[in-house]
């Protein structure tokens, strides 16, 4: 896939340029990214790796990725000729004496990353600034045991880097905060948007990429529905790009799962954030993803294989319809209905052979029906959290006591306008309320913790994770009080302490205030 870049600087660049030699440690896919986009800002890059060989590989693919850019006319043969005059191969660590910067991106483990530090810091000047690509490992725990600490940072870039135009600068508990500060220009330089975060385990986007995977595994655990139909659940009702299932193939089980261990076992087991034997299993099976042919998906040349949905059952006797009047968005509901043609009932109680729909919010059919009293066999529900208008999709779910036909009637009538229907087992919060409800409540809590700011998460979400909208931002849209009672009548269904509301979307619910607002 060709990548899009910033135009590059001019010839006289590395004279403006913060750091005007700078360091670059690992020659994998991370750290040929940050080379490149290094380069590209005018800075002096020296990369090193302990196989010779892949600094000459990596150099290589960099240059001819900068061919590529010139000949789609994205750089002229000056700007690549420029570009490729900094880009230096590093013999040894020694080589790096002089570079005002060095960022790291090698294996994610603690004492491999300590032990390189405790060497360069002995390598560079007194004010070179160190920098981290880590992605779940602590700051602090890896600048513990150097000299100048104030001097250390983490700089956490997303792959593939030059496309990922977000990089999370994180201060440690000692680094200064003109570190900081310079790391987050350096990055606009490069192209990049910076976001401030606090050292704590995932930083912002993998801390906040939290709630759509672990949410949707727990949804295939109790059997609500398979990996294909929550991926369209979630793509057509929410706008999702890729559906969890297949973001997860993407990004390989391999790569993902040990960060949703790490995570988890960082907030000591923290249940918002607990993971799933669903990809434990298949990581020790071998099923990862997209790259080895098989995930979620079997791939043929790259391309998922996925059934084709079942059409919409015909129904030739049309039962009349009854909407409980505790229904979310009661009254778009009857104009929804009144559109398809259905023999709307507005009685007190359903007739003895009508369809019974319920809209809960966070409650699931079963509950519904026992507390309103309803005929289990001809209750069914419907998911109006979000505007029927703002989806292209609708999504209804049956109680164990829903009788088939029942459940074919509700699916034809709601699918008359040509409209996708999926049909679910029975969960709280179907599948898109417990899903964005979790995303949302995680966000807050990101927030409450003073991770970040509002407005970074936003921006770490929206670039890193490639969501429709920010979560908060997503909350809002929403309704703050409709998300908490999704998360209240969740925590009442399951007894999971996962579902407990963010004290920041509770007061902010409570008062009405956006989930952007910050206390003054």
């Amino acid at each position: 896939m060709g990548l899009r870049c910033t135009p590059t600087l001019p010839d006289n660049a590395a004279m403006q340029t913060i750091y005007k030699t700078v360091g670059v440690v690992g020659a994998g896919a991370m750290g040929r990214g940050i080379a490149q986009i290094a380069a590209q800002a005018g800075s002096t890059v020296r990369l090193y790796d302990a196989q010779a060989e892949a600094v000459a590989k990596a150099i290589e693919e960099i240059g001819a990725q900068w061919d590529r850019l010139q000949d789609k006319g994205r750089m002229d043969a000056d700007a690549v000729q420029a570009c490729k005059a900094r880009l230096h191969s590093a013999a040894d660590l020694q080589a790096l004496a002089g570079c005002e910067l060095v960022i790291e991106a090698v294996v994610e483990r603690l004492d491999v990353k300590k032990s390189l530090f405790a060497q360069l810091e002995g390598v560079v000047g007194a004010h070179a600034v160190l920098a981290t690509n880590t992605s779940s490992l602590s700051v602090t725990a890896i600048a513990a045991g150097l000299q100048r600490p104030q001097r250390f940072a983490g700089y956490h870039f997303f792959n593939p880097v030059p496309l990922m135009k977000v990089v999370e600068v994180i201060a440690g508990l000692k680094t200064e905060a003109a570190v900081c500060e310079s790391l987050a220009a350096y990055a606009r330089q490069m192209g990049h948007t910076p976001v401030q975060a606090a050292d704590t385990p995932g930083f912002i986007v993998n801390h906040a990429g939290r709630g759509y995977g672990t949410e949707a595994l727990r949804i295939v655990s109790e059997g609500v529905a398979d990996f294909a139909t929550i991926d369209r659940i979630l793509r057509d009702q929410v706008g999702f790009k890729l559906g969890p299932f297949e973001l997860m193939d993407l990004t390989a089980l391999d790569v993902s799962h040990p960060v949703m261990e790490s995570i988890y076992t960082q907030y000591y087991d923290e249940p918002r954030y607990r993971p799933s034997v669903i990809t434990a299993q298949r990581l020790a099976g071998g099923m990862v993803g997209r790259k080895v042919g098989e995930g979620f998906y079997k791939y043929v040349e790259g391309k998922a294989q996925v059934a084709a949905e079942a059409p919409a059952p015909q129904v030739a006797d049309m039962p009349p319809v009854w909407v409980s009047s505790r229904a979310a968005r009661r009254s778009e509901l009857y104009q929804l209905l009144k559109d398809l043609g259905a023999k709307i009932e507005t009685g007190q109680s359903p007739s003895p052979t009508a369809l019974t729909l319920v809209a809960p919010l966070g409650f699931d059919i079963t509950t519904v029906a026992v507390v309103e009293r309803l005929d289990p066999a001809r209750t069914v529900g419907i998911d109006m959290l979000i505007d029927d208008a703002a989806t292209r999709r609708r999504v209804i779910a049956t109680n164990p006591a829903t009788r088939a036909d029942m459940r074919d009637a509700a699916h034809a009538l709601l699918a008359r306008d040509g409209k996708p229907v999926s049909v679910i087992r029975d969960s709280g919060g179907f599948v898109t309320q417990r899903v964005v409800a979790t995303i949302v409540n995680i966000a807050s809590d990101i927030c409450q913790q003073r991770i970040c700011s509002p407005a970074d998460l936003e921006t770490a979400v929206t670039l890193g994770l490639g969501y429709p909208l920010g979560p908060l931002a997503m909350g809002n849209l929403w309704g703050p009080t409709n998300i908490l009672e999704v998360l209240f009548n969740m925590q009442t269904v399951y007894g999971d302490p996962r579902y407990r509301p963010s004290p920041w979307l509770r007061r902010r619910g409570a008062i009405g205030l956006s989930l952007l607002q910050e206390e003054s």
